[in-house]
C-alpha cells in the first residue's frame, strides 16, 4: 500500500498525524489515530499465540525438566507472537497495494498490477488476490479515485480513504480489511469500528489535490455516500455495508475520540505529571 505521502508518526508518542503540504508540521491526527484511543483488548489474542507457539514446539517435552531451557522457550514465544503480528500487517499492506493497483489501471493511470501480484504470490498470498479480483468482477467497479486522503478541519483529523467508486449507480466510500479464514474455510467477519472509520471519511470538507504543494479541493462525494467494507481472505471476500440509521451514533463516538485524544495532548504539553516530594523541613530521616 502506498503510504500516505502527509501521514507522519508523532515524535511525541500521540499516533500518526497529518499535514496540509509535504513542507509543513503536521497537525492533526489520523482517523485511525483517534479511533485507537478506544481501548482494544489484545492481550488475549497475544497469549494464545505464545501458547499456541509453546505448546506445538517439538522441544517441548524436553524441556519441561530444565527451567533455563523453559524460560528460552517462552521468551521464543512471546518473540513469535510479536512475529505474527508484525506478519499480518505486512501482509494488510501488500493485499491494500494490490486493490489500489487495480484502481489505477482501471483508472487509466499508471500501476503495477503484475508487480503487486507477484508480490502476494511469492509469500502464498495469491489466494487474496483472487478474492480481490472476484470482489471487483462481482461488484463491477468503477473506481473514481484510490488513496485519497481527505481532512476535516471542523473536528481536526485526516486521514486517507482505501477507495471511491461508484458501484451500480451510486457513490461508495470502500475500506479493505485483510482477514484470516474460520475453520469452516469463510472469511473471518469485521468489527464494527470500520463503520466509524467510514463515517469519519464520509465527513470529509476536502481531498488532497497535490501534496508537494499543499493544494486541497472541497470534498467532491456528497453527504450520502454509501459506506462498504470489504472483508478480504484467503478463499472468499464479504462485503458489508454500513447501515445508515446508525451513521449518527459512530460519528458521535469518533467526535468523543477526538476530544480524549485532544486531552492526552493538552496534559502531556502542560508539564510533568509526577514531581518529586521531599520530607518536610525539619523531619528526621527514619
Amino acid at each position: 500500500m502506498t503510504a500516505p505521502e502527509l501521514a507522519v508518526a508523532s515524535p511525541d508518542g500521540f499516533g500518526r498525524m497529518y499535514r496540509r503540504s509535504s513542507h509543513e508540521p503536521p497537525t492533526v491526527p489520523s482517523i485511525t489515530t483517534v479511533i485507537a484511543q478506544q481501548p482494544v483488548e489484545l492481550d488475549g489474542w497475544r497469549s494464545y499465540m505464545a501458547a499456541k507457539h509453546v505448546a506445538d514446539h517439538p522441544d517441548l517435552r524436553d524441556v519441561l525438566a530444565d527451567p533455563a531451557q523453559m524460560r528460552r522457550l517462552v521468551r521464543t514465544a512471546v518473540d513469535a507472537s510479536e512475529a505474527y503480528a508484525r506478519s499480518a500487517a505486512e501482509r494488510g499492506d501488500r493485499v491494500h497495494s494490490y486493490g489500489e493497483q487495480l484502481a489505477l489501471r482501471a483508472l487509466g493511470r499508471q500501476h503495477r498490477v503484475e508487480e503487486t501480484r507477484e508480490a502476494l504470490r511469492e509469500h502464498g498470498e495469491e489466494g487474496f488476490a483472487e478474492s480481490m479480483d472476484r470482489w471487483w468482477e462481482t461488484f463491477e467497479v468503477e473506481p473514481l479515485a484510490a488513496e485519497l486522503t481527505v481532512w476535516n478541519h471542523t473536528l481536526g483529523y485526516a486521514g486517507t480513504l482505501d477507495l471511491v467508486a461508484r458501484i451500480n449507480g451510486r457513490v461508495c466510500l470502500v475500506d479493505y480489511k485483510t482477514k484470516g479464514t474460520s475453520r469452516d474455510g469463510r472469511v473471518k467477519a469485521l468489527d464494527d469500528k470500520v463503520a466509524m472509520q467510514l463515517v469519519a471519511g464520509m465527513k470529509a470538507e476536502e481531498s488532497l489535490v497535490d501534496a508537494e504543494a499543499g493544494t486541497w479541493e472541497p470534498w467532491a462525494y456528497g453527504e450520502d455516500p454509501l459506506l462498504i467494507a470489504v472483508a478480504v481472505g484467503e478463499t472468499e471476500y464479504a462485503a458489508v455495508r454500513v447501515n445508515p440509521d446508525v451513521r449518527r451514533h459512530h460519528w458521535l463516538t469518533f467526535c468523543q475520540l477526538r476530544r480524549v485524544w485532544g486531552a492526552r495532548v493538552d496534559a502531556a504539553s502542560a508539564g510533568h505529571t509526577l514531581l518529586p516530594l521531599p520530607p518536610p523541613p525539619g523531619a528526621s530521616a527514619s
